[in-house]
């Protein structure tokens, strides 16, 4: 007798038997934290923790996460986690990963079983701790660094970084009728990363999870440095409703503010492509407050600028060639 047809709550009750397991169903970043209606990087947080699994130390430089994540006498990591001051996440990532080296000489633990993975927002990332990821980058730890980049300095009061895109208004960089906000282009550190040379480099967002999950999988199989840098919507900072939290992210990829790709081994692939014809800029920055004063000539230089970005990452991911292909051609 087929046990399954005559009982339906079976197949419910086996449902791994039947279909495949696509994520860790066990939470490493646990609900009751004090993130804000929407917020992207808490979402992004949970999705990073469940593609590394129990077997990570993370360093979290001082942001929102860790605000958020903390307060006495209770936490949402279900990992271990050490909070570290703004400038040195990747330098304590760095000993953490010294240290599990040694471990691992003395057998005390298996080989490259624990990794160290060092977060920190833009600001803890872009600017104050730039140095140490540079220098952690360059010394080539196995080690991952994730930049969850949500524009400005949201937990210390929406203060520009090097992170806020061009004509966005923030507490620092007000828009008004002498300076309409911002008046830096977006610094570009996933590029600046790839020319550190490091293995393995990626952007992602959260709208798009497996992707971005698959890529944290695939950091943390790297042996050596790795970088991925994660866009994250913030509704509060950019003045934009809590239910946008993914349409922001997918409208950034789908009008080319922020493409996803990965450069593995020195070689561009792009990971998610963008519709034929790209949306345009506008409708991206309509839904977000921080980007109502601009004017339509505003919005077309921002389009412009994309544009030319966009074209020059699309030049290297078809003409780029990984080390080890180049060094197979030299060999010839």
């Amino acid at each position: 007798m087929n046990t399954a047809k005559k009982n339906p709550k079976h197949l419910v009750e086996s449902f791994d038997l039947y279909a495949p397991k696509l994520v860790d169903k066990k939470e490493y970043f646990v609900g009751g934290h004090r993130a804000c209606q929407g917020c992207g990087e808490s979402l992004a947080i949970r999705l990073m923790c469940k593609a590394l699994g129990p077997d990570t130390v993370i360093t979290n430089a001082t942001g929102c996460m860790e605000v958020i994540s903390s307060n006495y006498p209770t936490t949402a990591w279900a990992v271990p986690w050490i909070h570290v001051a703004f400038p040195n996440s990747a330098a304590v990532g760095s000993g953490v990963e010294a240290g599990l080296k040694a471990l691992r000489k003395k057998g005390k633990i298996a080989d490259r079983r624990v990794k160290s993975v060092a977060i920190g927002g833009d600001g803890g990332t872009m600017d104050i701790g730039f140095q140490a990821l540079s220098g952690a980058m360059e010394r080539g730890h196995d080690m991952l660094y994730v930049c969850f980049d949500n524009e400005a300095y949201m937990n210390t009061g929406i203060q520009r970084s090097s992170g806020t895109p061009f004509l966005a208004s923030t507490t620092t960089a007000p828009a008004g009728k002498a300076i309409p906000g911002n008046q830096v282009w977006k610094k570009n550190l996933a590029e600046i990363m790839v020319a550190h040379n490091v293995p393995y480099v990626a952007t992602a967002t959260p709208s798009y999870p497996i992707d971005f999950m698959n890529k944290v999988k695939k950091a943390r199989a790297v042996n050596g440095p790795a970088y991925i840098h994660c866009f994250v919507a913030c509704p509060t900072g950019w003045r934009s409703t809590s239910e946008t939290c993914i349409k922001m992210g997918r409208l950034a990829m789908e009008s080319g503010v922020f493409p996803i790709y990965e450069v593995e081994d020195g070689k561009y692939r792009m990971t998610v492509e963008p519709p034929a014809k790209r949306r345009p800029v506008s409708e991206y920055l309509k839904g977000q407050g921080r980007f109502r004063h601009l004017t339509p000539d505003q919005i077309q230089a921002i389009q412009e600028r994309v544009d030319v970005e966009f074209e020059m990452l699309m030049i290297k991911i078809n003409n780029s060639k990984s080390r080890a292909e180049i060094r197979a051609e030299q060999g010839k």
